[in-house]
C-alpha cells in the first residue's frame, strides 16, 4: 500500500450532461460552490452563518443521499466534494427543488481539499459512500482508503467525530476494516462491520447492487 497522497483516487469520466445540469452549473453554481483556495483554511461559521457541526462527503456521485441527509439534519452543515460535473449539476437541481440550504459543494480533488483547505480537527463527520474500489491489485495504491491518506482524513476529524464508509465490494470492505482498525486515533463503534444506518438513504446505485445479489459492507469508526 502507498502513503503517497499525490496519487489520484479517481479518473475523470466524460459523462454526458443534460441541458438542465449544464444550466444548474451556470446559474446555481455561484450560489452553492465553495472555490478551491489552496492557501486559505475554510471558516465554517462564515460559510454557514453560525457555529454548527460540519460533515464532509467525498465523492457524492449524483448526490441522491447527500441532499436527503442534509435536508433531514438542518442543524448541521454539509460539504460535498466531487469532481464529476454531471453529478454536481444533478445535486444542484435537487437542492433547489427541495430547498436544501445547509449544503455547499467543492468541485475539486478531495485529497487536495483535505490537505489545503480543511482545518485540522474540525469536522464532525466524514461520509465515504461507494468509493471506486480499484479492484486490480496494481491499482490499490489509488484507493481512497489507503495508508497515508487515511491519516490525512482522520486528522481533519474533531474528537468524537465519525467516519462512515460504505461499499458493495467485500474485499474492499475487509481491506478498509483492517486498515481503519490499526489507524491511530480511531476506534470501531462495532465489533467489525456496522449495521445499516437508518438515516442513510438508499440510492439507485445501492438498489441495483442489492438487486444483483451484492451485499453492502458498512463501517462506522470514531475519532478518539
Amino acid at each position: 500500500m502507498s502513503g503517497d497522497t499525490s496519487i489520484r483516487t479517481y479518473v475523470l469520466r466524460t459523462g454526458r450532461m443534460t441541458e438542465a445540469q449544464k444550466r444548474a452549473l451556470e446559474e446555481l453554481g455561484p450560489r452553492y460552490f465553495v472555490p478551491f483556495k489552496p492557501d486559505a483554511r475554510l471558516d465554517y461559521q462564515a460559510l454557514f452563518g453560525d457555529p454548527r457541526p460540519v460533515v464532509a462527503e467525498i465523492g457524492f456521485g449524483m448526490g441522491q443521499a447527500t441532499w436527503r441527509i442534509a435536508l433531514e439534519n438542518p442543524e448541521a452543515g454539509y460539504l460535498g466534494i466531487e469532481v464529476h460535473t454531471p453529478g454536481i449539476g444533478k445535486l444542484l437541481m435537487d437542492m433547489v427543488e427541495h430547498d436544501v440550504r445547509n449544503l455547499r459543494i467543492i468541485h475539486h480533488d478531495a485529497v487536495e481539499v483535505f490537505e489545503r483547505m480543511l482545518p485540522p480537527a474540525s469536522l464532525s463527520g466524514l461520509h465515504i459512500f461507494y468509493p471506486d474500489p480499484w479492484p486490480k491489485k496494481k491499482h490499490h495504491k489509488r484507493r481512497l482508503i489507503r495508508e497515508g491518506l487515511v491519516e490525512l482524513l482522520v486528522s481533519r476529524l474533531a474528537p468524537g467525530a465519525y467516519l462512515y464508509f460504505v461499499t458493495d465490494i467485500e474485499e474492499y470492505g475487509q481491506w478498509s476494516l483492517e486498515l481503519l482498525a490499526r489507524t491511530a486515533g480511531l476506534r470501531n463503534r462495532h465489533e467489525a462491520f456496522a449495521p445499516h444506518q437508518d438515516w442513510r438513504p438508499e440510492t439507485k446505485f445501492e438498489a441495483r447492487a442489492l438487486g444483483d445479489g451484492r451485499a453492502v459492507w458498512e463501517l462506522m469508526f470514531e475519532k478518539t
